[in-house]
C-alpha cells in the first residue's frame, strides 16, 4: 500500500512539473527545466556525497568559464564551482550539527599551514584595497579547500579512492588532448593557434600545459602498477597522447617542470642525502652570484622568440631581450615587487593584483602585450602574487606549504614499504613538483582546473600519512590494489 502511494505521489509530481514547465517554456522561461537535475544533485549531496565528488572531478577538465558564455563577466566555472559551493555550505552545516571532524587531519602540520593561509587571507581581506574582490577570493579558496582537502582526506581513507580520483581526471583530459591536437592539425601545427585550440575547456596553452605536466607522472605510475594487459595497453596509448599533448602545447614552463620532476625522481631513487643537495644548491647560488653580470649579458644576446620549431621554442626560454612573453612576466614580477615594497605587511588584498598593478608598471618595462585594463592575468607567479596581495606572510604561507609537502612526501617515501603505496606517495610529490616549478612562472590556483588536483594530491599525501600509521606492511599492501 505504501509503495503504491509513493508511486502515485511521484506520478502527480511529474505531471505537475510537465504542466508547469510547458507553460514556462511557452513563455520563453527555460531554467525551470533544470529542476530535476538540481533535485538529483541535492539528493546526491545528502545521501551519496562520494559520487557527487567524483562527478565534479570528472567534469573539472570539461568545465567552462561563464565569462566565455557572455553572462555578464561572471568568473565561475560550470558545472563544478556551484556544486563545490553547495557542498561547502553543507559541510559547515554538518560541522555545526555534529561538531567534530577527524582530529588526526585537523592537527596535521599541513592542515595547520592551510589554516594559517586561510586565516591570513581573511585578515588581509579587511585591509584590502578592494574588500569585495578579496572576500570573493576567500570564498572561492574555501570551496576548493573544503571539497578537495578536508572532504577528500575522508574519501581517501580508502587508498583506492586516490586512484579513482586520478583516473576520473585523466580520462576526460585525454579527450581534451585529442580535441586540441586535432584542431591544431587543421592549423598546420602553428604555434599561434596552439595558444587557443584547447578552448573552451582551458583558457590558454599555459594552463593546459601545466595540468598535462601534473598528470603525466600518474600515467607512468598507473602503467607501472597495473596488472591487466588491457589497462596497460590503454595506458600506453594515453602515454603517447600525453607526450603529443605536452609537445604541442608549446608550453615551455611545462617542459621545464617535467625536467625538474625527472631530476627529483633520480634524487629519490639514488638516495642522495639532503645535506649534499643543500651543499650543491649553495654552490650553485654562489656561482650564479659571482657570474651574474656575464650571465645577463649572454641572456640579452639571445633574440630567439617563441616559434613553432621546437628547438627554437626551447631556445626562446632564456630570451629576456625580445620575447614578449618572457618580458611581460618580468614586467608583472617587477610590478608585484613594487606593490610589496609599498605595502609589505598586509599587501593590497587577496585577488586584487589584476585590478591595482597597472600604476606600478614602468614605461620602459612595458611590452606589446602589456595592459592597464586588468584583463590579462595576474602576477604570473604563485609566490610573488601572494607577496604583493597579502604581504610577506602571504608568500611565507605558500613556501611553508611547499616545504611541508616535500617533508612529508620524503618521510612517507622512506617509511612505506617498497610497494605500490610508496610509489603513489613519490608520484604525488613529483606531480606537485611540476606545479611548484610551474608556479614560479604562472599562477592557476584561482581555477578549478589546477585547484582540484593541487588540493586533492595534498589531501592524498595527508591521508596516506595519517591512515597508514599503525599498519603492518601486509595491511598497507592489502589496502591498495
Amino acid at each position: 500500500m505504501l509503495q503504491k502511494t509513493k508511486k502515485y505521489w511521484f506520478l502527480i509530481a511529474a505531471l505537475c512539473f510537465i504542466v508547469i514547465n510547458s507553460f514556462l517554456i511557452a513563455n520563453e522561461f527555460y531554467y525551470f527545466s533544470l529542476l530535476p537535475v538540481v533535485l538529483l544533485i541535492i539528493y546526491a549531496a545528502f545521501f551519496s556525497l562520494d559520487k557527487l565528488m567524483w562527478f565534479i572531478v570528472f567534469f573539472t577538465p570539461l568545465s567552462i568559464n561563464l565569462e566565455k558564455l557572455d553572462l555578464g563577466g561572471i568568473g565561475m566555472y560550470l558545472p563544478t564551482e556551484p556544486l563545490m559551493f553547495g557542498i561547502m555550505i553543507l559541510f559547515f552545516l554538518k560541522l555545526l550539527y555534529v561538531k567534530q571532524f577527524d582530529k588526526q587531519v585537523l592537527t596535521h602540520p599541513i592542515t595547520l599551514v592551510i589554516f594559517f593561509q586561510l586565516g591570513w587571507i581573511f585578515i588581509t581581506s579587511f585591509t584590502s584595497e578592494l574588500p569585495v574582490v578579496s572576500f570573493k577570493y576567500l570564498v572561492s579558496r574555501m570551496w576548493f579547500v573544503v571539497c578537495f582537502y578536508f572532504i577528500a582526506t575522508q574519501l581517501f581513507k580508502d587508498f583506492n579512492n586516490i586512484k579513482t580520483f586520478i583516473w576520473l581526471y585523466i580520462i576526460p583530459l585525454t579527450g581534451i588532448i585529442i580535441y586540441a591536437s586535432v584542431r591544431l592539425f587543421t592549423y598546420s601545427f602553428d604555434d599561434k593557434a596552439a595558444h587557443w585550440v584547447m578552448e573552451p575547456f582551458f583558457k590558454d596553452h599555459t594552463s593546459y600545459g601545466a595540468i598535462l605536466a601534473m598528470y603525466f607522472p600518474f600515467v607512468i605510475y598507473l602503467f607501472q602498477y597495473s596488472k591487466s594487459p588491457l589497462i596497460r595497453f590503454l595506458l600506453s596509448l594515453i602515454f603517447v597522447i600525453f607526450i603529443i599533448g605536452i609537445i604541442l602545447s608549446y608550453t615551455r614552463a611545462a617542459w621545464v617542470s617535467l625536467v625538474a620532476a625527472g631530476l627529483l625522481y633520480f634524487v629519490y631513487k639514488l638516495k642522495i642525502k639532503f645535506k649534499y643537495l643543500f651543499a650543491a644548491g649553495v654552490l650553485m647560488a654562489v656561482i650564479l652570484a659571482l657570474n651574474w653580470n656575464s650571465i645577463l649579458m649572454k641572456l640579452e644576446k639571445n633574440r630567439q622568440d617563441s616559434s613553432d620549431e621546437l628547438a627554437s621554442h626551447v631556445e626562446s626560454i632564456s630570451n629576456v631581450s625580445t620575447d614578449a612573453s618572457n618580458l611581460e612576466r618580468l614586467n608583472r614580477w617587477h610590478s608585484a615587487w613594487r606593490m610589496f615594497k609599498e605595502r609589505p605587511v598586509f599587501g593590497w588584498g587577496p585577488g586584487t593584483y589584476a585590478f591595482v598593478y597597472a600604476p606600478f608598471q614602468l614605461s620602459y618595462e612595458k611590452t606589446i602585450i602589456s595592459t592597464n585594463a586588468g584583463d590579462m592575468g595576474n602576477a604570473h607567479s604563485e609566490y610573488l602574487g601572494p607577496l604583493s596581495e597579502q604581504g610577506v606572510l602571504g608568500m611565507l604561507g605558500m613556501l611553508l606549504l611547499v616545504a611541508m609537502v616535500y617533508y612529508y612526501g620524503s618521510y612517507l617515501y622512506h617509511r612505506l614499504p617498497e610497494k605500490e603505496l610508496k610509489g603513489l606517495a613519490l608520484t604525488i610529490v613529483l606531480s606537485l613538483t611540476t606545479y611548484f616549478v610551474h608556479g614560479v612562472l604562472n599562477n592557476y590556483l584561482d581555477t578549478d582546473k589546477a585547484s582540484v588536483p593541487f588540493w586533492g594530491f595534498i589531501a592524498a599525501l595527508v591521508a596516506i600519512d595519517v591512515y597508514s600509521k599503525n599498519k603492518t606492511s601486509k595491511e598497507i599492501e592489502a589496502s591498495i590494489r
